[in-house]
């Protein structure tokens, strides 16, 4: 029966989250012939944020390789084991790419059809959307820059820390101006101890204007943090 699939296409959007509180940035959405059938099966579900295709094109959560791999797909904005999933099978056949093997663990017991897909569209769609920089906000970019600015200076690693994080921070849904805090960008690290001993958390919380240059805006907040030893300029949390 997998023979006699039709040969689809697969178009990987980005879709910046309306509630981030769970995952600030952009989930990379799937839609296979322009219809989002993963909504259809599992309304609640959120794909993989792009955080997870940063990395070296293997690592990228729906790669395929001829060993099949089972990858969740969509998850709630809780968790997997909370609400339920959508899982489905990998794996590359010649010059095909083969989508089956579905689990949907959640209430729904409603399961998409399996896929077959050219594998050279596939994965030129793949490189395309984590290569994509066209759907970032302001405060996308500039999390993205800072974070690689951050991790490039290896500042944190001298004064005995290990930065934990570095996301957009976006205006709360439905909530006046002036109780919400503004976009910027969240920057968390800690110190590394001993065992055994506890844990201290710090973090920045950095403001993003959308009216000067990202650029301009991510040197001039390096160039703060950088300038002093971050324990002493961070909030400690």
């Amino acid at each position: 029966m997998g023979d006699q699939l039709a040969i689809s296409t697969l178009t990987l959007r980005h879709i910046i989250p309306v509630d981030w509180a769970a995952d600030p940035w952009a989930e990379v959405r799937p839609l296979i012939d322009g219809v989002d059938v993963l909504r259809e099966v599992h309304p609640e579900g959120v794909a993989h944020s792009c955080r997870h295709w940063t990395g070296p094109a293997g690592s990228w959560p729906l790669a395929a390789a001829e060993e099949p791999r089972r990858v969740m797909v969509t998850e709630p904005v809780c968790t997997a084991g909370c609400c339920g999933a959508l899982y489905v099978t990998l794996r590359r056949e010649d010059d095909q790419v083969i989508w089956d093997g579905w689990e949907n663990t959640s209430d729904s017991a409603a399961l998409p059809p399996d896929f077959r897909f050219d594998a050279a569209q596939y994965e030129t769609e793949l490189a395309r959307a984590a290569a994509d920089r066209g759907w970032e906000e302001p405060v996308d970019t500039a999390a993205r820059l800072l974070g690689q600015a951050l991790v490039e200076s290896g500042w944190f690693e001298r004064w005995g820390c290990v930065l934990t994080d570095v996301s957009p921070r976006r205006a709360e849904p439905g909530m006046p101006e002036e109780l919400t805090s503004p976009e910027g960008v969240d920057v968390e690290f800690q110190r590394v101890r001993g065992p055994g001993e506890r844990t201290e958390r710090y973090g920045y919380e950095l403001f993003v204007s959308r009216d000067r240059p990202v650029e301009e805006q991510v040197r001039q907040l390096a160039a703060r943090i950088l300038a002093d030893d971050p324990r002493k300029t961070a909030e400690k949390r």
